[in-house]
C-alpha cells in the first residue's frame, strides 16, 4: 500500500482548509468507489479528507413540498425517512434498491452525485425531479451539474454540501439491476410536477445520464404507461459493454420507463 496521509474534517470549513493544503487530496465520505480505486492502484491521492464526521451535512429536511437533503446522508438514511416517503416515495424507494445492506449504511447521496457514475442511480433522479445541487460555494442546476462520464461541474476543492427539490405531484423510478453490483444496467425517473414531466435514464447513455425529451412530451399529454406505445429508442448513444448491447439497453429504456410510469400512479 503506498502513502496517504489521513484527515478528519470537523466542519465543511475545515475539509476545505484541509484539501487546500494537501498535495492530491480527495475528499471522502462513504468511500464506496475511491476506496475500491485506491485497492487498485486506479487511484492514488496523497491526502483523504474525510467528510463522514461532518454535522452540517447529515440530514432530511421536509417542509410541505420542499426538500433539503444533507450530502452526508446515507442511502439507508434516504430509504428509511417517513417525512420523504410522504412527499416522494419513488425517491426512498431508489435509495432503497443502492447495492447491499452495506453499502446502503455506508454511502451517502453526496458521494454518489459527485462521483457521478454512469451506472448510479441518484443522477436520473435529481435530472428529473429538478434538484439543486448545494456546494460550499454555490448553488447548480442538476442539468448543469452532471456534464459526462464521472464528469460534474464541480471545480477543484468544492464540496457537495446538500441536494434541495420540490417533491412533485407523482414520481416513480424503475431500474434493470446488474445481478451481481446491482447498478443500473438501465434506470428510468419519471417525474410530474409544476414544470411538467421530466423522465431521466441512468446506466444508458454513452455519456451518462440525460433526459428522455419525447417521451416527456408524450406523458404530458397523458401521464399512463400506455402513452409512451410506440415510442422507439434509438441505441444510437447507447453503451455497448459485455453487460448489455446498445440495443438491449435501447429496448430497457422503454420497458423502464413504462414500469416507471405505473408505479408512479399506483
Amino acid at each position: 500500500m503506498y502513502s496517504v496521509s489521513y484527515h478528519r474534517a470537523s466542519s465543511v470549513a475545515d475539509a476545505a482548509k484541509l484539501i487546500k493544503k494537501a498535495g492530491d487530496g480527495k475528499y471522502v465520505s462513504g468511500g464506496m468507489t475511491l476506496i475500491p480505486a485506491m485497492k487498485l492502484r486506479l487511484a492514488a491521492p496523497t491526502d483523504l479528507v474525510d467528510l463522514r464526521h461532518v454535522p452540517e451535512l447529515k440530514g432530511i429536511k421536509v417542509s410541505g413540498k420542499a426538500v433539503t437533503i444533507g450530502a452526508g446522508t446515507t442511502h439507508a438514511e434516504v430509504a428509511a425517512n417517513e417525512k420523504l416517503k410522504a412527499v416522494c416515495p419513488a425517491l426512498s424507494h431508489l435509495a432503497s434498491m443502492i447495492g447491499d445492506p452495506h453499502v446502503r449504511h455506508m454511502g451517502t447521496i453526496g458521494g454518489s452525485i459527485a462521483n457521478n457514475d454512469p451506472a448510479a442511480d441518484y443522477p436520473a433522479a435529481m435530472l428529473a425531479l429538478g434538484a439543486t445541487i448545494v456546494t460550499n460555494k454555490r448553488e447548480i442546476a442538476a442539468e448543469k451539474f452532471f456534464t459526462g462520464l464521472f464528469e460534474t461541474a464541480l471545480k477543484d476543492g468544492e464540496i457537495v454540501t446538500a441536494v434541495r427539490f420540490t417533491a412533485p405531484a407523482r414520481a416513480g423510478y424503475e431500474k434493470f439491476r446488474n445481478p451481481a453490483s446491482r447498478y443500473a444496467m438501465t434506470g428510468v425517473f419519471v417525474a410530474k410536477g409544476r414544470d411538467g414531466v421530466r423522465v431521466a435514464v441512468t446506466g444508458a447513455g454513452d455519456d451518462g445520464v440525460f433526459r428522455a425529451r419525447d417521451m416527456e412530451a408524450a406523458l404530458a399529454k397523458r401521464f399512463d404507461a400506455a402513452a409512451l406505445d410506440g415510442i422507439k429508442v434509438s441505441p444510437a448513444n447507447m453503451m455497448s459493454d459485455i453487460h448489455a448491447s446498445a440495443e438491449y439497453r435501447a429496448n430497457l429504456v422503454a420497458v423502464m420507463a413504462r414500469r416507471a410510469v405505473a408505479r408512479a400512479n399506483q
